[in-house]
């Protein structure tokens, strides 16, 4: 079996080494296979704790990728917010409107496509509190701007960051879903009954 964890001796920069410390001092690995283009849509799952935040960014550093993040606009307003908005975009995020007809799918599948390298990363539940089905916004997104689909995850049972699993999206939503499903197959979250299966609400 192909083995894709992280060392400290293949990093490049002195920031990965430190996250990729860290990280192995608390007790996690990162394993990573290279992104198979320049453009694409990843979905983290599951979420279901304020830890996936921390944990997620030093994986990020670790691996050494400008991953962009969707965060909720109401991060980026105010007098605290403008402090909070600042660190957030530093990081890679990009503000939404939660539960708004934005155009949001359409205005992002083409921000990835006017982008000389854009990844997006996308937390499909939209909550770390159980909902039986997932956002479905992720999967559109990916589907107008016709680009692969990185599978991602924090696995709690075995202390593993991932970010090995890619695929074309097919449009039949049956068949995409099956395949997400079999990548998320035995993975574990931080508090397992919390997270939301891997469907899409019925319209």
């Amino acid at each position: 079996m192909t083995t894709y964890q992280l060392q400290k001796e293949q990093a490049e920069t002195l920031t990965q080494r430190c996250a990729i410390r860290v990280l192995n001092s608390i007790g996690w690995k990162v394993n990573y296979r290279p992104l198979p283009g320049p453009l694409g849509v990843i979905i983290v799952y599951p979420h279901t704790s304020n830890w996936d935040f921390a944990i997620g960014i030093l994986a990020k550093l670790a691996i050494g990728m400008p991953f962009h993040f969707i965060a909720k606009s109401s991060l980026f307003e105010g007098i605290t917010g403008a402090t909070i908005g600042r660190i957030i975009r530093k990081l890679g995020g990009e503000p939404i409107e939660r539960g708004v007809s934005t155009g949001a799918i359409a205005r992002l599948a083409e921000k990835i496509n006017r982008s000389n390298w854009y990844w997006l990363a996308i937390t499909p539940e939209g909550t770390r509190s159980f909902r039986p089905y997932l956002r479905s916004g992720f999967y559109h997104i990916a589907l107008a701007a016709k680009v692969p689909l990185g599978c991602a995850y924090f696995d709690f049972s075995r202390k593993e960051i991932s970010l090995v699993d890619y695929m074309e999206l097919s449009g039949d939503t049956n068949t995409d879903l099956q395949k997400i499903r079999d990548v998320y197959a035995g993975v574990q979250g931080c508090r397992p009954k919390q997270a939301g299966a891997i469907q899409f609400r019925e319209n």
